[in-house]
């Protein structure tokens, strides 16, 4: 079923793949000279499902850079160097170990950590390897309301120093010691609130991830209940509570 949603032009079709979160989106080909309405009706859409699929695009990185221009400024990551010819692009390479098996929000360690991420596939296996995404205004509204009064009110420690051996299975020890040394060459520790009102939508979410390692003002044994829970409503593949709706409704 398709949902032209934001776009105007017939030609561009919105498909909904999830029951709360997830579209794709052809008919489009991505650059950094498309119209300033499309770019926003890719924005909005992109408020709407949350993540967003193009197919068969052929970007390459300066092609990628700039379509990411359009949507603010780009945001390097603060540790990770830049594919070699690039300011913002990083390789992740499934076939070298950059993999990650724990979910995360990218880069919530620092202040001010991206609004989007565009990712690129090059190499995309036949099976496996999957990204999964999770829609965490749908988790905030999957809480019951006692829950989210005290989500409300907590905050939690964001931080790039962690135990990346259970993240990289795979990985030898040399391999662990060599990303460790690269990722952590800075260490970097942020408080953010756990819950957040998105600036485009006015939808709470649930801003946690694998990067979030303690709520203040608990204990370190509390927390890490508190933290399994939620995180627990963030992953879950559908709602748990969300006010008695059904999980489309959600």
């Amino acid at each position: 079923m398709s949902d032209p949603g934001f776009f105007d032009n017939r030609d561009v079709q919105v498909r909904p793949v999830a029951g709360r979160i997830g579209a794709e989106v052809s008919g489009l080909r991505l650059s950094g000279d498309l119209e300033p309405d499309v770019i926003d009706a890719i924005r909005q859409t992109l408020y709407r499902f949350k993540v967003l699929f193009f197919r068969n695009q052929d970007l390459d990185e300066a092609q990628q850079e700039a379509f990411g221009r359009r949507f603010g400024d780009l945001v390097p990551h603060p540790t990770i160097p830049s594919v070699r010819g690039t300011e913002y692009v990083l390789d992740v390479d499934g076939a070298k170990g950059a993999r990650a098996s724990l979910w995360h929000t990218d880069v919530t360690f620092v202040d001010a950590y991206p609004q989007i991420s565009i990712l690129r596939a090059l190499v995309v296996p036949d099976y496996g390897g999957d990204t999964v995404w999770a829609n965490t205004a749908a988790a905030y509204q999957s809480l019951s309301p006692n829950l989210r009064a005290l989500a409300d009110k907590l905050w939690a420690v964001h931080t790039n120093k962690s135990d990346y051996g259970s993240s990289f299975p795979t990985r030898t020890a040399e391999g662990l010691k060599r990303y460790r040394e690269v990722f952590q060459s800075t260490v970097y520790e942020t408080h953010h609130p756990v819950v957040r009102v998105h600036p485009g939508t006015g939808e709470r979410t649930l801003v946690l991830g694998h990067f979030a390692q303690k709520l203040l003002g608990v204990t370190t044994a509390d927390s890490a209940h508190l933290l399994a829970l939620l995180q627990g409503h963030i992953t879950h593949p559908a709602p748990r509570y969300c006010d008695g709706r059904s999980a489309d409704q959600c």
